[in-house]
C-alpha cells in the first residue's frame, strides 16, 4: 500500500482497482455515466497579449528551445492553470466555485484577471500567509523558534513578515531590514521588531552562522565552507568570508529571561555596541583568522564587490551592520538572487543549481533572461508582485505538464538543464497540502479560526517529523516511505475529510439533489480541477458494485482515492 504514493503523475487508477479488490460482493447497477461534455478549453498562449518583461521571458525561452531543438508541451488547460496559479500564489487549491467561475469564463483576458485578483485585496491574507510561511522558513528553518529555549520567536518572525507582504513592501527594504534591525523578538514587548528574529540565533560563534546565511539568502554565495579554507570549487576566498563576518562582530543578542524560575528565556534584544577588537584596539577593530598552514591572518570589515568601511568599532563612528546592509541592497546580486529564486518557486527549477549558489562557477541556463527580469525587478523598485506577474502570465508558465516525444530530454530530474519546455511537476509544501484539504473538503467552514490554527500547528509538526531531513530543510518531494504514506491514508486529516457525519461536505455532497453522475463530476472538480475521464466513470461504476450500490459509501471511497492519489498531491 505505501509505495502508492510516488513521484508519478498517475495513480487515481491503481488506487481505486485496490479498493474495489478488497471490497464486499460485487452487485447492483451501474450509476455513474460521463457526462456530456467537451475538454476545457485550451487557452491561447497569453504571451500576444504581453508586453515588457513577459514578452522577454517568451522570446528568450524560446530561443532556448529552438537552439536545443526541442518542441514545448500544449498549454495547460485551463482548470490545470488555475489550480497551479493558485496554488503558487495563495498557496491553496482553488475553491469548485472558484474554480468554475474561471473555467466557465469566455473573457479573453480572464487570466490576467485571475492574476490581478490574486494579488489584491480579495487574496490579500492568504497571499501574505502563504508568502510569510515561505520566507520564515527561508529565514529561520522549518524548525526555527520552535526549539527548546530557542532565541528566535517563530511568532515574531511571521508577524514582521506578514505586515511586509500585506503592504507589499519593496523587497530591498525588507532585506535591509532583516539585516540591520534592532530591537526585541517578542511580540508585545514595547521594543518588539519582528526582524530581529533573523539573526538573533546567528550571533553565536563569532556570528558565523549569520555570516553565512546573509550571503547565501541575498547574495546567492555560499561562503560557508571558506570559513576554514579557500573554497575548493570557485573563487571564494577565506579571506572574504572574515572581512564579511566582521561586519557582525558589533551586533549583540542580550537575553532576557523569565519564567516562573526566572530562568526561561523571555526574549533577545538585538542591539549594536562597540567592538574592541581581538587585539583591544577599537580604533580600528580587527579580527583574526588561521589558515590552514597555521598562519594568522587579520581581516577588517570589506563587502565581497572589494568595497571597505572605516575600521572603527565605534558604533558612534561605524556602525558596521547598517553600512553592510545598504552594501547588501546596493549590490546587483540582490536582484540576480531573488529573481532565480522566484523562478525557481514558480517554475520548479531556477536559472543555476542550487538557486542561492551564483558565480562564474555555476553559470545559469538562461544568463540573459536572469540578467533582463533583475534588471526589471530594480527597475521597479523591488515590487515581488510585478515580478510573480511577469512569470505566471508567461509562456512557459502556461504550459502543460505532460512531456512529449518532442521534449522528453527536458528533464531536470535526471540532471538536465531545465529549458522550461513543459512545467515540471512538484510535490505540494506541507503547508499547501494542509491548505488544500481543507478547501477542498471545506473543513476550513467548521471550526473557528483559533481551532483551525491549533490543529494545522498540531499537523505540521508531525508532517516535518514525517518529511523532514536530519537538518531541518524544506523537504519538495515525497520518497514512498512507510510514514509518509501511512500519514496521508490514514492520518486524522484524511479521516476527517472523508467522513459522512451529518453537515460533513461528503454527506453534503451525498445527500444533495444532484444525480449519481453530477455528484461524481463534484469530487473531481473539488479535488483535481478536472472532470472525470470515461475510464474514471468505469472505475466509479465497479466502486459502486463492490459497495452492493450504496452511493453514499462509494462515494466515500472515492474521495478517500482522490485525496490520496498523486494527482492531488502534485503541483502540475
Amino acid at each position: 500500500m505505501c509505495s502508492l504514493i510516488t513521484n508519478r503523475r498517475t495513480g487515481v487508477g491503481a488506487l481505486l482497482l485496490m479498493l474495489i479488490a478488497v471490497g464486499a460482493l460485487f452487485g447492483g447497477t451501474p450509476a455513474f455515466a460521463a457526462p456530456a461534455r467537451k475538454e476545457p478549453n485550451k487557452t491561447e498562449s497569453t504571451s500576444t497579449a504581453i508586453s515588457g518583461p513577459t514578452s522577454v521571458i517568451n522570446k528568450l525561452i524560446r530561443q532556448g528551445w529552438l537552439d536545443n531543438e526541442i518542441k514545448p508541451s500544449e498549454p495547460a488547460t485551463d482548470g490545470e492553470w488555475c489550480r497551479r496559479v493558485y496554488l503558487d500564489l495563495i498557496g491553496r487549491i482553488p475553491s469548485y466555485r472558484e474554480l468554475t467561475a474561471f473555467v466557465d469564463d469566455k473573457s479573453s483576458d480572464k487570466r490576467q484577471a485571475l492574476v490581478s485578483k490574486l494579488l489584491s485585496d480579495p487574496y490579500a491574507d492568504e497571499y501574505a500567509r502563504n508568502w510569510t510561511t515561505l520566507w520564515t522558513n527561508i529565514l529561520i528553518g522549518r524548525n526555527g523558534g520552535t526549539e527548546r529555549r530557542s532565541l528566535t520567536s517563530r511568532d515574531g518572525m511571521q508577524r514582521y513578515l506578514r505586515k511586509s507582504f500585506l503592504d507589499n513592501r519593496p523587497y530591498d527594504r525588507m532585506v535591509g531590514e532583516l539585516i540591520s534591525a534592532e530591537g526585541t523578538t517578542k511580540p508585545g514587548h514595547p521594543k518588539f521588531n519582528g526582524a530581529t528574529n533573523f539573526l538573533a540565533m546567528k550571533l553565536m560563534d563569532s556570528a558565523t552562522q549569520a555570516t553565512a546565511k546573509t550571503s547565501q539568502i541575498f547574495l546567492g554565495m555560499q561562503v560557508q565552507c571558506t570559513q576554514c579554507h579557500n573554497h575548493p570549487f570557485n573563487q571564494a576566498k577565506q579571506n572574504q568570508f572574515w572581512e564579511m563576518n566582521s561586519f557582525f562582530r558589533q551586533t549583540v543578542a542580550l537575553r532576557r529571561f523569565g519564567g516562573k524560575d526566572g530562568r526561561d528565556i523571555d526574549h533577545v534584544q538585538l542591539t549594536d555596541q562597540d567592538f574592541a577588537g581581538e587585539d583591544r584596539r577599537p580604533e580600528a577593530a580587527a579580527i583574526f583568522y588561521e589558515l590552514r598552514n597555521g598562519l594568522t591572518k587579520v581581516a577588517f570589515p570589506r563587502f565581497v564587490d572589494g568595497q571597505e568601511i572605516g575600521r572603527s568599532g565605534y558604533v558612534d563612528q561605524v556602525n558596521r551592520r547598517k553600512e553592510l546592509a545598504k552594501l547588501v541592497v546596493k549590490s546587483p546580486n540582490l536582484a540576480r538572487t531573488i529573481v532565480n529564486r522566484t523562478w525557481a518557486h514558480f517554475m520548479g527549477y531556477g536559472f543555476t543549481k542550487p538557486i542561492d549558489d551564483l558565480g562564474s562557477h555555476n553559470q545559469p541556463t538562461h544568463p540573459e533572461l536572469l540578467d533582463a527580469l533583475a534588471k526589471s525587478l530594480r527597475n521597479r523598485q523591488y515590487d515581488l508582485k510585478q515580478l510573480m506577474r511577469w512569470i505566471v502570465m508567461s509562456e512557459p508558465y502556461s504550459l502543460s505538464s505532460r512531456m512529449t516525444k518532442d521534449n522528453a530530454a527536458d528533464d531536470p530530474s535526471l540532471g538536465e538543464p531545465p529549458m522550461f519546455s513543459h512545467f515540471y511537476m512538484r510535490q505540494m509544501r506541507a503547508e499547501e497540502l494542509y491548505e488544500s484539504l481543507l478547501v477542498a473538503t471545506r473543513a476550513d467552514k467548521t471550526k473557528s479560526s483559533g481551532e483551525q490554527e491549533k490543529t494545522k500547528k498540531a499537523w505540521l509538526k508531525q508532517f516535518v517529523i514525517a518529511f523532514g531531513n536530519d537538518e531541518g530543510a524544506e523537504m519538495t518531494t515525497f520518497n514512498g516511505s512507510i510514514p509518509q504514506a501511512l500519514m496521508m491514508m490514514n492520518g486524522d486529516l484524511i479521516k476527517q475529510a472523508v467522513n459522512t457525519k451529518s453537515g460533513s461536505f461528503l454527506q453534503q455532497v451525498a445527500g444533495s439533489k444532484l444525480t449519481p453522475a453530477k455528484k461524481i463530476n463534484y469530487l473531481y472538480m473539488a479535488a483535481l480541477a478536472r472532470k472525470p475521464r470515461q475510464s474514471d466513470i468505469q472505475m466509479a461504476n465497479l466502486m459502486l458494485k463492490a459497495r452492493d450500490g450504496d452511493t453514499a459509501a462509494a462515494m466515500q471511497d472515492i474521495w478517500w482515492v482522490l485525496l490520496n492519489s498523486n494527482e492531488f498531491i502534485l503541483n502540475h
